[in-house]
């Protein structure tokens, strides 16, 4: 499952199955100019009066009225069942940058199961937003112009470490992980600098701080690939 379904040189949103309010769809369609839905996520899409250029996913909970709405050349399923439709979504778009909507919220396995995909895939840039955060994975070196007091949360998907500065608790000599050490709750005193040593952290802020995220990770460097 290597081959691109989409491919552009702008950022893409994807919306999917989960629970989305309509300002964030619209906030974040503002923002692309391809619209993308992971399986039952184009019944929202549809529901907010717009067509997705593309849908994605084992078409398992893709509504029958849905499916008849969109053209068939828009509708790309994925047999498969090792992968959810977001791990499919993120293999088969090629772009620089991923809007997704509807991943957080209501089911805590779905969830989960995005925050895992977004720190494993290092190769692609995401930002999933929420009803109140916004959540992506780190890149090797981050600057983020945050104000004093904003709220910093880094959740490890796997064993990391790095170095901080512009943090109220600096994160230099922590070994972090699922089990161990995590930083919920962390706060900017005032622009925030970020180097980690390897991929897996995710990094959560207030969904306010999306324009924040989003210049920071435009000039962040991308993780080497893998082997």
């Amino acid at each position: 499952m290597t081959d691109a379904i989409v491919s552009t040189d702008t950022p893409v949103f994807l919306v999917g199955g989960g629970t989305v309010d309509k300002q964030a769809f619209l906030s974040g369609l503002a923002l692309c100019q391809t619209l993308v839905a992971a399986d039952g996520g184009a019944d929202t899409v549809l529901e907010f009066d717009h067509m997705p250029d593309a849908v994605i996913g084992d078409m398992d909970s893709l509504s029958l009225a849905a499916r008849r709405m969109i053209p068939d050349h828009r509708i790309h399923q994925i047999a498969e069942q090792d992968s959810t439709d977001f791990e499919k979504c993120l293999a088969t778009i090629d772009a620089p940058l991923i809007l997704g909507v509807g991943f957080l919220g209501a089911r805590a396995d779905h969830m989960l199961a995005a925050m895992n995909a977004l720190t494993c895939q290092t190769a692609k840039r995401c930002v999933l937003i929420g009803a109140e955060d916004v959540i992506f994975a780190a890149p090797p070196e981050l600057a983020l112009d945050l104000p004093d007091g904003c709220r910093v949360s880094l959740f490890p998907m796997t064993q990391v470490t790095g170095r901080s500065a512009g943090l109220h608790w600096p994160i230099d000599g922590i070994t972090f992980s699922p089990c161990g050490r995590v930083g919920t709750s962390n706060r900017a005193t005032g622009p925030v600098q970020l180097t980690f040593d390897m991929p897996g952290m995710a990094i959560i802020l207030p969904r306010a701080r999306l324009e924040q995220a989003l210049q920071g990770l435009a000039q962040a460097p991308g993780w080497p690939p893998v082997p």
